[in-house]
């Protein structure tokens, strides 16, 4: 929801990151999957994976926070391209944990690109973020003023 709100502001193209072995249903049984996946720093295979990000300059990697953290599979992502030179805002629903660890894993995930500042918002409150989302993505850059 968050990643269709920014991209209903700004022009840009949305690539949904979806897990080979989709995540279930049930919260407690993708819980302990994740909290597996952390454990074991795994790299969950993707699903559909983009032949290549060469053409864009800035990525946003929008996710939500699980366990203080992006998603195992966003860090699979963000390892199978060269983000040389590129901008990469994080973007994260959460329930406490804002932005979690995601500027640092992204750093090291994205050699060579540039982690700017991101936006985070509770889960509870996307409906309500419209506002927010439009001064972040101005304050980024983004989002002509006005």
């Amino acid at each position: 929801m968050l990643a269709g709100m920014v991209s209903a502001l700004i022009p840009c193209q949305v690539h949904r990151i979806e897990a080979a072995e989709a995540y279930p249903g049930s919260y407690d049984v993708t819980v302990a999957r994740n909290v597996r996946e952390q454990r074991e720093d795994a790299r969950p295979a993707i699903r559909n994976p983009l032949p290549a990000i060469d053409e864009f300059d800035t990525v946003i990697l929008a996710s939500g926070i699980w366990n203080v953290r992006a998603p195992m599979i966003m860090t699979t992502f963000a390892e199978s391209y060269d983000f040389t030179g590129k901008t990469v805002f994080p973007v994260t629903t959460h329930a406490m944990s804002g932005l979690g660890t995601t500027a640092r894993d992204y750093g090291e995930s994205c050699p060579g690109a540039t982690v700017a500042e991101g936006l985070a918002v509770k889960g509870e409150e996307v409906r309500e973020a419209g506002a927010d989302i439009r001064s972040w993505l101005r304050s980024a850059g983004l989002l002509p003023a006005g």
